[in-house]
């Protein structure tokens, strides 16, 4: 038995020291990793040429998909705002060309992106002015913390907001275009993952004698055909959708370093997890 207990003694101190370079060497390694991670994500979001050099830096995006060449245009991108559309729509019926842009007095701002960068800068605020006792003992609150605002940063370049037809119809950029668009046509434009996405409806009114059976579409990211609404005195039914899209690079980045750092805040929590089991003492 003496024996017995002198091993589990001489298992426990081994553990302990184990545990113990962990707190004191692996945490502050992971802690100052995630910050420089966090960091390179930032600049991908800080406006180039901001604050002294002037306006943000422009970028331009051709719109492209490989099932339609019914939309085509150019996308403009300037920080976290379009600041430019050129878009030429052939019309499916009678190839009609339109064209239409942005209004030159007008910017649109792109809230997803703004949103993912602010949830950025209070991960690294959280990291960067954290207690210092915390980098031999980090909290599970700051831990938490910290993945939930990365977390809530990736799902807004992931999760692209459910709009009602009436919601796109309503929304300020319908009235960013000269010429102003035709009252047949709706535009949405979004981030999904790393790409910016535009998407055009084309719209036919229901006559009031019409034997569909009308049922106002709910939400959704995009719509299909046959989609229907009510907007002012008129239903309307949704004919064509023409989504065209571009890839952003560095928000691509964007989205490793936040999956890099997720699994970086899980695997340490893990760790300490497992050691912590072994005894009472509780680093958290």
């Amino acid at each position: 038995m003496a024996t017995a207990m002198a091993a589990t003694a001489a298992e426990r101190a081994v553990l302990e020291e184990e545990f113990r370079w962990l707190l004191h060497d692996e945490v502050h390694a992971v802690l100052r990793q995630l910050q420089d991670i966090l960091k390179e994500a930032s600049l991908r979001f800080t406006l180039p040429g901001s604050g002294t050099e002037g306006p943000a830096k422009q970028e331009n995006y051709i719109l492209g998909s490989c099932g339609t060449d019914q939309v085509k245009g150019v996308l403009t991108l300037q920080g976290d705002a379009l600041s430019q559309a050129d878009v030429n729509l052939k019309m499916p019926r009678n190839n009609q060309l339109l064209h239409f842009a942005f209004r030159e007095d007008k910017q649109w701002k792109l809230q997803q992106i703004q949103d993912a960068r602010n949830h950025v800068s209070q991960a690294l605020y959280l990291l960067t002015n954290r207690d210092e006792t915390a980098v031999t003992s980090p909290s599970p609150q700051l831990m938490d913390a910290v993945m939930l605002q990365l977390t809530r940063a990736r799902n807004r370049l992931t999760t692209p907001a459910t709009l009602t037809l009436p919601e796109i119809a309503a929304s300020g950029l319908t009235r960013m275009f000269a010429p102003a668009l035709p009252s047949d046509l709706l535009v949405n434009v979004y981030i999904n993952l790393n790409k910016l996405c535009l998407t055009v409806y084309q719209l036919h009114a229901l006559q009031p004698n019409s034997t569909k059976n009308f049922r106002p579409a709910g939400g959704a990211v995009l719509h299909s055909p046959g989609a229907m609404f009510e907007w002012g005195a008129q239903r309307l039914e949704v004919s064509h959708v023409h989504k065209v899209e571009c890839v952003i690079p560095w928000l691509n980045d964007a989205l490793v370093f936040f999956t890099v750092s997720l699994q970086l805040c899980q695997q340490l929590k893990d760790k300490i997890s497992v050691f912590s089991s072994y005894w009472s003492y509780r680093p958290f």
